[in-house]
């Protein structure tokens, strides 16, 4: 069965879509942009480390909304406006993971353009083992 998962301390759906769905033990995180949750704006017009930086704490919110954590997470996904960006994301993106036993499988991709007018988005896949 599907049950939503939500939170405030994310940014709310930009869409009629949910943050996250779980199903059993594995979550499906929709993709996160670098929106504060608070005042509903991105954190830099012009900084794709500083929007990486946020997506990734949306993200660790709305894992935690369902009881997990980064360490959950098995697979993501990484949408980059200007795959040029990959390298300063993927600097980002090992730090927020650097606790991890196992690294999640990854794909990350540049793409023509992203909601809002993101420069990165990032969505997950995590299974909860206990």
């Amino acid at each position: 069965m599907n049950k939503e998962v939500k939170t405030k301390k994310a940014p709310k759906a930009l869409g009629p879509y949910s943050q996250a769905v779980k199903n059993g033990k594995v979550l499906y995180c929709s993709g996160q942009i670098g929106i504060n949750p608070m005042t509903g704006k991105f954190v830099s017009d012009l900084s794709v480390e500083e929007q990486a930086v946020q997506a990734l704490n949306n993200l660790k919110e709305v894992l935690g909304a369902a009881q997990m954590t980064p360490k959950d997470v098995v697979k993501v996904m990484v949408f980059m406006t200007n795959i040029a960006d990959f390298k300063a994301v993927n600097e980002i993106y090992a730090n927020f993971f650097a606790d991890n036993e196992c690294l999640p499988a990854r794909s990350a991709v540049g793409v023509q353009a992203l909601p809002a007018g993101a420069l990165v988005e990032v969505e997950a896949i995590a299974r909860k083992n206990n």
